[in-house]
Order: structure tokens, then C-alpha cells, then sequence
């Protein structure tokens, strides 16, 4: 089947609406509604491919969408979770729109009544007035406007009664996170970020998740290729610039990355939202010149807390390890999943909130190195060259589904979660 790319440009201009929401402004559903779709599990009739999930209609997110194959009827639907009063529906549609579609309500998924319909749909963004009750609300389109399949930004249920908090386990920890842990899976001097499409064009890195990731490497690609993360689920790309000791590289133990609900107010840190599938992100400086040229980098001992923290290589003590810790910038601008310097897209948080130019908050990711290593570090340098030009790419492929219940479940409600997104 042919496929339908998943351009920046498109995204960026869809997920300019996002920004607005996400800061409230008015979205033509009445001011006295309450959304109560998002984040709700959602089903679809079928998906153009795996980037184009029914979750991505539900995430609060306007740069994803949910994609069906090019053919009719399609349905997309969304479980409540409990009985509820729907006044309102909002369609954010993308370019392929149905002209002939309803809505429609059941309280077990399998007996449905219809709210609203038309033959006569237009596209873009619509507000609908469709009043009724259920757990389940219902799309069906019965006539596309274009050769593709019907695609839409968000869908939106407005009204009462659904609006649930996910229950906080007893004696749960109160530190927003869950994880993945990822071992190194392949080197290669290639950066599908920086230099997508040319192989060698890069210093050394090592991979890690994704167990593919080249120079051609797109969000399509990861996220149909195995990956060696615990969890497994998660198919993103995670590379770093190679270590080595005395010329020799060397990989770390494993790779740790955590997603963290921090350097923000409680307040925000409970509007996090998912990562948009695709999204982009490079933390530290692979051009520093010294350990103050803008750098995050910093160098650490396991177990070892006597030995200071530096943005260089530090001497660790025997029966220790050499560790990396890297925080990337976790405010997102809304509308990009990657820029022309690869970080403007995305900025740190000021004064425990989220800058005016980047009103998104997204989990932060930390990225933790530990290196089987100790001692003297005049032998150790990395490709990219010095301690200080320590660096990470991300390159998000989490089925958007699992990454909005992790969101949910851990970073929402500052609760601790393992690698199966689970207390």
C-alpha cells in the first residue's frame, strides 16, 4: 500500500493549533464543556501505518494524527471509560477528510445510536453539536474527499461524567518516572539527524533501542524494526558519541533512560503531554571547546559519592564505574518535530516552568552512561573528542498509545513506574 509521508511541514502547521489549546484558548467547543476524550483509550477500523495510531487522535497533541487505509467505511472510536454526558464533539481534520460521516454513542460498543450526520463535510476544523450519552463514542465515515483515507488531528469529546484520575497504589513511590534500559546494539558513523542520508558523514556512535538505526533512518523504519530496549515496545532510537580507553572503544554496561516529571511545578509537571511520534531531540554540546563552552555534560563515579561530579572525565576508584548523566530540554514549541539546528524546536525549563516560545511541557529524558572503567582518564576521549562534548540524540518511535499511558499513569500523578509503565 502506498504511504503517505509524514512531513514536518505538515506537522508543524497542525500542531500550531496544539499550542493554543494546550494554553487554553478557546477551541470553538462551548467555554462551560470539559474535554473528556484525551488520553482515553482509543480503536480504529484500521491505520495507514503504525506512525498514524488511533491514540494519536486522543493524545491533546494537533501535530499527530490517526491515518486509516484508503478505502471505505473507516470508524474511530474512543472508550470513556465510564457512562458520560457528550454535548459536543470537536474534528480536527488533516487534508484527507470524509464528506459523509456521523457520530455516534453506545454504552457497550456494540449497540450504537447516532448523534449527528451529514453528506456534506468540508474539512478542517469543525465543532459539532452532538448531544447524547455513553462510555463509547463513534466516527464512521461512509465517503472520503480524497484518494487517501480519512485522517484527523484530534478528535475531541466534550461534556461530563468521564473525567477520571488514575488511583495513586498504596505506598507507591512519589518520583514521576518510567524507563527504558537499553543496551548498545550496533556503531556506525552516522547520525540520522544531523546528517540524515549520508552515511560516514558522522563521528562514531553507538546505538542503542532501535536495532537498525542508519543514516536513512525514519520514524516509519524504527518503528517496524526490532529494538533491544526492556521494555521492547519502545522503538525508538537513543545514540551517543563512542568512548574509548586508550583507542580501544569501549560500550557502557547498559543505557538507562529515564523519563522524568521534574523541573517543573507539580502544576505542570500534571499537563505533561506525550511525545508527538517522530519528534526529535539533541542535548549537549559536541563542539564544545572546554568544560565551560556550553556544556551539560557531567562525569560521575558509581558509588563513589567522595569523587566531585565534572563536566570532564573524572578518576574513578576501583570497584566503581565511569558514569554520563545527560538531561534533555523537556519544553517543547508545539509545532515542530525537529529544526534546522536540531534544538531550537525545544528549550530547558526557567523558574520551574516552561518559556513563553515553548508552552509544551514533554517528559524529560535523562540519559545514564555507565562505563566499565576506572582510573586514570588520560586514555579516555570520546569521538566527538574531550568528556565535555558528551552528547545525545533521540529519535522518538514509542507507539503513541504507550507513551500516553505511561504519561498518564507515572508523570501525571508523580508516581514511580518500571519499564512495563507499571507501579
Amino acid at each position: 500500500m502506498k504511504r503517505r509521508p509524514l512531513t514536518l511541514a505538515a506537522s508543524a502547521a497542525a500542531a500550531l493549533l496544539a499550542t493554543a489549546y494546550l494554553l487554553g484558548v478557546s477551541t470553538g467547543a462551548n467555554a462551560a464543556d470539559t474535554l473528556i476524550s484525551q488520553g482515553k483509550t482509543a480503536t480504529a477500523s484500521s491505520a495507514e501505518s503504525a506512525a498514524f495510531s488511533a491514540a494519536n487522535a486522543v493524545d491533546g497533541n494537533f501535530g499527530t494524527r490517526w491515518s486509516s487505509s484508503f478505502s471505505d467505511p473507516q470508524w474511530l472510536q474512543v472508550d470513556l471509560g465510564t457512562s458520560a454526558t457528550i454535548t459536543s464533539v470537536l474534528l480536527d481534520w488533516e487534508a484527507a477528510y470524509a464528506t459523509s460521516f456521523s457520530i455516534k454513542t453506545s454504552a457497550d460498543g456494540g449497540t450504537w445510536t447516532s448523534i449527528y450526520s451529514t453528506t456534506a463535510g468540508a474539512g478542517g476544523r469543525q465543532t459539532l453539536t452532538a448531544s447524547g450519552t455513553g462510555r463509547f463514542v463513534r466516527l464512521e465515515t461512509t465517503a472520503r474527499a480524497t484518494q487517501w483515507g480519512v485522517s484527523l488531528n484530534e478528535f475531541q469529546v466534550f461534556g461530563s461524567g468521564a473525567t477520571t484520575t488514575p488511583t495513586i497504589p498504596p505506598g507507591a513511590v512519589r518520583v514521576a518516572e518510567f524507563l527504558a534500559d537499553c543496551p548498545a546494539s550496533h556503531r556506525l558513523p552516522d547520525d540520522p539527524i544531523v546528517f540524515p542520508n549520508l552515511p560516514g558523514a558522522s563521528h562514531m556512535h553507538s546505538f542503542f533501542g532501535s536495532e537498525v538505526t542508519n543514516a536513512f533512518s525514519t520514524v516509519n523504519d524504527l518503528m517496524n524494526a526490532n529494538s533491544n530496549c526492556n521494555p521492547s515496545i519502545d522503538k525508538s532510537a537513543y545514540w551517543i558519541p563512542t568512548f574509548y580507553n586508550n583507542n580501544v572503544p569501549v560500550e557502557p554496561t547498559t543505557g538507562v533512560f529515564y523519563y522524568l516529571g521534574e523541573g517543573v511545578s507539580d502544576a505542570l509537571i500534571a499537563q505533561t503531554q506525550p511525545f508527538p511520534v517522530g519528534l526529535r531531540i539533541v542535548a549537549g554540546n559536541a563542539k564544545a571547546t572546554g568544560p565551560g563552552d556550553n556544556t551539560i555534560a557531567r562525569w560521575s563515579c558509581l558509588g563513589a559519592g567522595e569523587v566531585n561530579p565534572s563536566t570532564d572525565f573524572v578518576t574513578c576508584p576501583a570497584g566503581s564505574m565511569l558514569e554520563s548523566y545527560l538531561d534533555f530540554p523537556h519544553c517543547w514549541d508545539g509545532r515542530n518535530l525537529d529544526s534546522a539546528d536540531h534544538k531550537s524546536h525545544m528549550a530547558y525549563p526557567v523558574g520551574n516552568a516552561c518559556p513563553a516560545s515553548h508552552p509544551v511541557v514533554v517528559p524529560k529524558l535523562r540519559q545514564v552512561m555507565r562505563y566499565p572503567v576506572t582510573g586514570n582518564p588520560a586514555g579516555f576521549r570520546l569521538a566527538s573528542g574531550p568528556g565535555y562534548t558528551m552528547h545525545g540524540d533521540f529519535f522518538n518511535a514509542w507507539p503513541a498509545d504507550e507513551m500516553a499511558r505511561r504519561v498518564t499513569d507515572c508523570i501525571r500523578i508523580i508516581v514511580k513506574c518500571g519499564a512495563d509503565g507499571r507501579p
